[in-house]
């Protein structure tokens, strides 16, 4: 197992193999097999070429690799691979996935119900209330909440979600050797300790440096079913965490505010350009995702039996899903399904010319 993490981590560090080239490498061979490939068959694989075939085969610095095992193991470091069945199953969705996490925590981080908040650093009496109600209200459909443990709306989802006995999961910019910034440290041990956790993609002594935070923000938006932005200016790094929730076609909403408060002008942008949904409550989001069973799961399965057409094996797995409640998002498809993507997309589309289920704002999906 070691022999086998100590390739996992080498593969991180070499140079110009950032997780989409990880990605590619990991379809042809297992990350041991990438390191012993001859140099003429890496450079074969689209995608990687000869350029960073030779930075593999010329790979040497295992002795990174090796301290890092050290800390992962003095320190009780949870290394996720990609293929680890731990690993968030929401992230492997998401094209630029981190090929290794590091996690500390007892948080489940494939749990059904998974939000993000996130908000400015300086935030308002309103953006505190706003935060404070929005996890008190939905404290009931037992969500994991994730945020960037960052000062402002981030500290005050977390403290809110402690406060309601729900787990919470702060993703770093940063290596699990410090907490940053230091004034947290407390509050990450009690998230750590209230069954929650930290999660980052960067190796212990890495530091805080800015150009760390986008990649921090990817795994925010990409593990969560859907990123609330409670307040933000027109710039800043909730608005680049919206724009990647976009692009990884999960649902965003945004919190509206005064057109004169420069500290909402984020938030109103995103809403006038259809690039988040206007929200002012906790049933609003409880709706959109489809939280909420309206029907019991022995009246769908009446329904499917009442169904008088004859369905492939992958539509039948989908049918199934969406047997157990009322109103099921993609992601959430994609997830327990256990099919890939296209599988699903194509079951979907079937499914839909034989009126057998319906799509729905939000990208939820129903029964007919």
């Amino acid at each position: 197992m070691e022999s086998e993490l100590l390739y996992q981590l080498a593969l991180t560090l070499i140079p110009n193999i950032g997780p989409v080239q990880a990605k590619i490498l990991l379809q042809h061979c297992n990350a041991e097999e990438i390191f012993h490939a001859k140099k003429s068959y890496l450079e074969k694989i689209e995608g990687i070429g000869p350029i960073r075939a030779a930075a593999i085969a010329g790979f040497r610095d295992f002795s990174l690799a090796e301290e890092e095992i050290k800390f992962i193991e003095k320190y009780k470091i949870n290394p996720l691979f990609l293929t680890n069945p731990a690993y968030p199953k929401r992230l492997l969705n998401c094209y630029d996935s981190p090929t290794l996490l590091y996690y500390k925590g007892a948080a489940d981080l494939n749990v059904s119900k998974t939000i993000a908040i996130i908000g400015t650093r300086s935030h308002t009496e309103y953006a505190k209330q706003v935060t404070e109600k929005l996890v008190k209200d939905l404290a009931a459909q037992n969500i994991t909440v994730v945020s960037g443990l960052a000062f402002g709306v981030d500290a005050i989802a977390h403290k809110a979600s402690l406060k309601n006995e729900l787990p919470t999961i702060g993703v770093l910019a940063h290596g699990l050797d410090q907490i940053y910034p230091a004034a947290h440290a407390g509050l990450a041990k009690e998230m750590i300790k209230n069954n929650g956790g930290l999660l980052t993609e960067f190796r212990s002594k890495t530091s805080p440096d800015k150009h760390n935070f986008p990649s921090r923000n990817r795994i925010v938006a990409g593990m969560s079913d859907a990123t609330i932005v409670i307040e933000t200016g027109i710039k800043g790094g909730s608005m680049i965490t919206a724009e990647l929730a976009n692009g990884y076609n999960k649902d965003v909403f945004a919190v509206p505010g005064k057109i004169t408060d420069t500290k909402s002008t984020g938030c109103n942008y995103l809403i006038k350009n259809n690039k988040a949904m206007l929200l002012t409550d906790a049933q609003e989001i409880i709706d959109v995702m489809g939280w909420e069973d309206k029907k019991s799961r022995k009246q769908g399965m009446q329904r499917q039996k009442e169904l008088f057409i004859e369905l492939t094996v992958d539509e039948k797995v989908i049918v199934n899903i969406l047997n157990e409640k009322e109103a099921v998002h993609i992601d959430e498809i994609n997830i327990k399904s256990g099919l890939s993507s296209s599988t699903v997309a194509a079951a979907i589309l079937n499914l839909e010319l034989q009126n057998v289920m319906l799509s729905l704002p939000g990208k939820l999906y129903r029964l007919a």
